[in-house]
């Protein structure tokens, strides 16, 4: 007795809809959203009048535009925005040069050796960026007193530069690592020491995770606020464009017509060293995992 054999029932399957990519254009649109519409707002207040910016606070009308309240806060008598910027200027060079002639040699060490000593030291630096700055002021502080650096320029450059030593050696030691060591090799057959190899071999080829460095470094100074008012203090009479800023709208904080301004010229810098070099930030941190 033969089998009874069914029909075929032609089926139909349903291919999944595609929202991977859709959900990733709706995150880059609400994040871009929430991080340009306060841009947005500072740079457009920061022309209008007290009453337009209360009435109406996202207008863009040429008409309400006025460039007087922005002299005014370059003038302002309570914050020397020049000196402010001079002063921070100052902090952010000292900084990088810093961190990079200490965190340098320092990775390329970690980078050639391979003993685990080195690998746990690595892992020591890069536990230190989970560290917030706040939770090591009270300790920098007591310290800072007792060599008697508190509330002078190298106290807060030591200690801004120690920030920036834990993220520096880990990305530096990962670029080191694409770099290949018979380069070191062949600059150690021709004689040259250590020393040499790193400054002339390999500290050339790290451009653009040190460009990323820099950048970073100089984004972290400029914007720190707590750090330079405990540990320099009113006392010192060195104000950067973060603590100068609040010195100066402190005592007028529901005039925004000081406010915005005053904040904008502080940021505006900033604004223009991102726009100019972001691809830099983003190819320098990227470097180390693409460069073959």
């Amino acid at each position: 007795m033969s089998a009874l054999r069914m029909p075929r029932i032609a089926t139909m399957q349903l291919k999944p809809l595609k929202t991977k990519g859709w959900g990733r254009i709706a995150f880059l649109v609400v994040t871009s959203v929430l991080m340009l519409v306060p841009m947005y707002l500072l740079i457009t207040s920061a022309f209008k009048s007290q009453q337009d910016i209360l009435a109406h606070p996202f207008s863009l009308s040429p008409d309400q535009f006025t460039t007087e309240y922005l002299r005014k806060a370059a003038t302002n008598p309570d914050f020397n925005i020049l000196k402010g910027y001079a002063v921070t200027i100052l902090f952010v060079v000292s900084v990088n040069v810093l961190s990079v002639a200490l965190a340098g040699p320092v990775s390329y060490v970690i980078a050639r050796r391979s003993e685990r000593r080195y690998r746990m030291l690595l892992l020591l630096f890069v536990a230190g960026t989970f560290i917030p700055s706040q939770v090591l002021v009270i300790p920098v502080v007591y310290t800072l007193k007792f060599l008697g650096l508190m509330g002078t320029i190298p106290g807060f450059v030591l200690f801004e530069t120690t920030l920036t030593l834990p993220f520096s050696i880990f990305l530096y030691a990962g670029y080191i690592l694409t770099i290949p060591a018979s380069l070191d090799e062949a600059a150690a057959v021709d004689g040259a020491g250590k020393h040499r190899v790193f400054w002339s071999i390999v500290f050339p080829l790290m451009k653009p995770a040190v460009v990323t460095m820099v950048i970073l470094n100089t984004f972290s100074v400029w914007n720190d606020f707590v750090n330079p008012q405990i540990i320099l203090g009113p006392g010192s009479g060195l104000y950067t464009v973060t603590t100068g800023v609040y010195a100066a709208v402190s005592q007028y904080s529901t005039d925004y017509t000081v406010v915005f301004p005053t904040l904008l010229l502080a940021v505006a810098p900033l604004l223009v060293v991102f726009v100019l070099l972001q691809r830099h930030v983003i190819s320098g941190l990227t470097a180390g995992a693409t460069k073959g």
